[in-house]
């Protein structure tokens, strides 16, 4: 039986290395409110991600995170320790979803899970064998200790 336990390591990984059902955790980043504005004032100049007072006016009655700039942070906690994946993570399809917002005073970790490998056919471009298809949650741990989780999944 393939060993599940969720691990955090430093050590790169080649694909030999990694199986179904293997498990990564990352380490943890707090968001507050400076981060927030300032990820948002240059690169998603909403309301809801720029001013206080303004998003309270909005379907999210608060200050928000973008989901570009807790995506970008996902990417951190993976590269940093999360999927530690010799020769980078490249992103060559997925999906993701932010069905919860993120909060100034949410703490974020990624837990990511080996779910398959896809044969893919060599180009001029990438003469890659194979690559894993992983699945990513994304766990905030609000102020108040609830725990939510936001999922995306990868292809190589």
């Amino acid at each position: 039986m393939a060993d599940t336990t969720a691990e955090s390591t430093t050590a790169l990984l080649s694909l030999e290395d990694l199986h179904v059902g293997r498990r990564f955790t990352s380490g943890t980043h707090a968001l507050d409110e400076r981060q927030i504005t300032a990820f948002a004032s240059e690169f998603d100049p909403q309301p809801f991600h720029m001013d206080r007072e303004a998003a309270k006016a909005t379907l999210f009655a608060g200050l928000v995170a973008s989901g570009w700039h807790t995506a970008a942070i996902t990417m951190r906690l993976q590269v940093d320790g999360g999927l530690p994946i010799a020769g980078g993570i490249v992103g060559l399809g997925g999906e993701v979803a932010w069905p919860t917002a993120t909060r100034p005073g949410d703490v974020l970790h990624v837990a990511s899970k080996a779910a398959a490998f896809v044969e893919r056919r060599r180009s001029r471009v990438l003469a890659i064998r194979d690559q894993p298809d992983a699945r990513h949650a994304l766990a905030r741990r609000h102020l108040d200790e609830r725990v939510e989780q936001c999922a995306a999944n990868a292809r190589g």
